[in-house]
């Protein structure tokens, strides 16, 4: 936890960027028309428009989860207290962890009986910490290095893993490769973000907090040479089809969808080539707005102060908003579909088009502001209040 003189303003504005994308990928996954129905990233049926509404939200877990990482690094750099350090990453990792297959799974699934558990960003997050906190008295380019290893080498293991058990396929996945899996006994389990390339992003993120403590022009010409070199090397390796990504950009109908065919890369689980552009762009991004103090900036900075108390009440309120929706646009409630994998609304037939997908997101990200300022300006204000940095 960063107490308010080591705070980073750039970090604190970019992650408040990232949280309210993400909440449009979150609205457009639970209100828009095909949401259900169709992959907005398939050529075959989607639009250039509803495509980059789901493109650009990949920004967003990427640089959550190597910001994670760099404010870990700059926490500790703030007190200098490793076993501290160590004692609080461990418990907060295992809290995030909780968190997600809890209040966090209710929230996207709304299903009391909890049919569903998705390991998502904030579990592989949780995770992070726990690693990170056992690495912790290793040096911190040790860290970022073993991070870079990760992210570089992932790509080279198979995409499907040992397949003589259940128990090991899904450690392989767990560890490496989406999947799902419904057991016969307790809930299904879907694997949305495999831990240990994520894993990498976070530890890289650690190792990357040096930067942070440079005087400001060299910190800003080195998050301009490492976004400028990670863009490059996505370009090289994407334009030949080389190493780190298991789908080839190709040649489509149009020349809009050839272009966006060459930035289609892999999430889930997240390929060396994604990481390159998404890693790259979000530091070139902390390049342009570097020591900038705007209306603008100060704005996202109040989202990125507190993003986990943005996430966890931004489910409640898209959740509940989209049954309305349903209910309003004749569904009745008996014939709602709640269960494995089902949010609770028809795939086809309701839903918002994509206009109004844009609409709801902006009065949802207003609508949460004096929520996410007055709790931020409360953290600031009780320091003593240990449970705050857990939320």
């Amino acid at each position: 936890m960063l107490t308010r003189q080591h705070r980073v303003s750039t970090i604190d504005v970019v992650r408040g960027l990232a949280i309210v994308i993400m909440a449009l990928d979150h609205v457009r996954d639970l209100m828009h028309t095909t949401s259900l129905a169709q992959d907005p990233l398939a050529f075959a049926t989607t639009t250039p428009g509803l495509f980059l509404t789901r493109w650009v939200t990949h920004f967003c877990a990427p640089t959550f989860v190597f910001l994670a990482g760099t404010s870990a690094y700059l926490a500790l750099k703030s007190h200098g207290d490793v076993a501290r350090a160590q004692k609080f990453l461990l418990r907060r990792g295992l809290w995030l962890m909780a968190l997600e297959v809890t209040v966090i799974g209710f929230g996207i699934w709304f299903d009391i009986q909890f049919r569903t558990v998705m390991l998502q960003v904030i579990f592989a997050i949780g995770f992070g910490f726990v690693a990170l906190a056992a690495l912790l008295r290793l040096p911190s380019r040790v860290i970022g290095g073993l991070g870079l290893a990760m992210v570089v080498l992932h790509n080279l293991l198979p995409q499907v893993g040992p397949a003589e058990t259940m128990g090991g396929t899904f450690l392989y996945s767990l560890l490496f490769r989406q999947g799902f899996f419904p057991f016969e006994v307790g809930p299904a389990v879907l694997v949305a973000y495999p831990l240990v390339p994520w894993l990498g992003i976070l530890l890289l993120g650690y190792g990357f907090g040096e930067v942070f403590k440079q005087e400001a022009a060299a910190r800003r010409r080195t998050l301009w040479l490492t976004g400028l070199l990670f863009l490059v090397v996505f370009a090289g390796l994407r334009y030949f089809n080389l190493y780190g990504e298991p789908s080839p950009w190709a040649p489509q109908s149009t020349a809009v969808f050839t272009f966006l065919s060459f930035l289609n890369v892999t999430k889930y689980a997240p390929s060396l080539q994604f990481i390159l552009l998404f890693l790259g762009l979000m530091f070139v991004l902390q390049a342009l707005i570097h020591l900038a103090n705007n209306a603008v900036t100060g704005f996202l900075a109040t989202y990125g102060r507190v993003p986990l108390f943005f996430y966890l009440v931004h489910w409640y309120v898209i959740h509940t908003s989209m049954l309305v929706m349903v209910l309003l646009q004749g569904v009745k409630w008996q014939d709602l579909p709640f269960g494995m994998l089902e949010f609770g609304r028809p795939k086809e037939g309701v839903g918002l088009e994509l206009p109004y997908v844009y609409l709801f997101w902006l009065c949802l990200v207003l609508a949460l502001y004096p929520a996410c300022r007055r709790y931020s300006r409360y953290k600031t204000a009780h320091p003593e209040k240990k449970w705050l940095s857990y939320l």
